[in-house]
């Protein structure tokens, strides 16, 4: 049984669709400048390159896509861990850019992240305890026994145990590790997590138990997630909505079981045709030709053209602004061939 399948029995249980954006993006972008030389301007990457949504409070949105899309640096610009250098985020109904300082510390505490790697997320020279005091030693006036408390109530709520607090990194698996890395990330009881790729280096029962976790305590703390992940099989159980990137822009964008149940942009359909599935018939296969282009040269029309298989010229010269249809936002010129099509 894989992961994904585990997970089903705990699907969360988030907020209305309708109900207030906790953090709410609008044409965010994040580019970086690329040295090519002493005697060449530096090249601009549009790592991130316009993308905009809504999470509520309890939901978890998840964003997909395959490497190098931008899905990491998203996550990263969400957490407040890069600045934007376009567009507009609000978190809790502040504006980041116009933030006083006393807002950013207030914001800094309500959005917290779980890197991808377990092992290099925590500090190797630190007892747990350490390790989960810090953020409250940082944050709060609560004095050694009460964070020390907080610490250990978190642990059980992790499932480890309380001779856990006395231990080092190194003494654990990934999978326990991951969980501390989780626990300490909600120890000033964030709003919003930043979850990027929390499971994709762990086995696959180790993977179900994490993702168990994650839905439990999202249903217990009402936190929102923005959940990163490759893995498809693992976003259509965890997921509410879904966010589909590629080269920095978002090319489909709704609710999941819009999204899985009737795919309506080629890359899309082309993701899903590769997830194998275990129940119902599996989605006809799409080759893709081609390589991802260079996100320092895009393609000048739709991003995807030149790996569609169902391009035409005006996808080449014309870039499709994200579009209403079919209950979801789709960046497609063609979008409606497939309305009947099903997956």
């Amino acid at each position: 049984m894989t992961a994904a399948a585990t997970a089903a029995a705990v699907m969360t249980a988030g907020a209305a669709p309708d109900a207030p954006a906790l953090a709410q993006a609008r044409e965010l972008q994040r580019s970086y400048a690329i040295g090519r030389g002493v005697f060449a301007a530096p090249a601009l990457l549009h790592a991130v390159g316009g993308i905009s949504f809504a999470l509520p409070a309890g939901r978890t949105l998840a964003v997909v896509g395959e490497s190098g899309c931008g899905k990491s640096t998203l996550g990263r610009v969400v957490a407040l861990l890069e600045p934007p250098t376009g567009g507009a985020l609000t978190l809790d109904g502040v504006d980041v850019a116009g933030a006083t300082p006393a807002q950013q510390r207030a914001l800094r505490k309500s959005v917290q992240m779980v890197f991808q790697n377990p092992y290099g997320s925590l500090n190797p020279r630190k007892k747990i305890g350490a390790i989960l005091e810090a953020p409250l030693a940082i944050n709060t006036a609560l004095d050694r026994a009460d964070r020390a408390a907080r610490a250990r109530a978190m642990l059980a709520r992790v499932g480890l145990r309380p001779e856990h607090y006395e231990r080092y990194p190194h003494m654990f698996s990934g999978g326990q590790r991951q969980r501390i890395a989780i626990a300490r990330a909600l120890m000033i009881e964030p709003a919003l997590v930043v979850a990027d790729e929390p499971v994709s280096a762990l086995d696959v029962s180790v993977q179900a138990q994490v993702l168990n976790l994650l839905a439990d305590l999202q249903r217990e703390l009402g936190v929102a997630y923005l959940f990163i992940s490759h893995d498809l099989a693992v976003v259509r159980y965890l997921a509410h909505d879904v966010l589909v990137m590629y080269l920095g822009l978002a090319v489909e964008q709704g609710p999941k079981a819009a999204i899985f149940e009737a795919p309506l942009h080629p890359y899309t359909r082309a993701l899903l045709a590769a997830t194998p599935t275990l129940d119902g018939p599996p989605r006809q296969r799409v080759l893709l030709g081609g390589e991802l282009p260079s996100p320092l040269a895009p393609p000048a029309g739709c991003v995807f053209s030149t790996r569609c298989p169902h391009a035409i010229d005006r996808c080449r010269v014309e870039r499709p602004a994200p579009r209403a249809l079919a209950g979801r936002d789709v960046a497609c010129h063609l979008a409606e061939k497939f309305l009947d099509s099903g997956g």
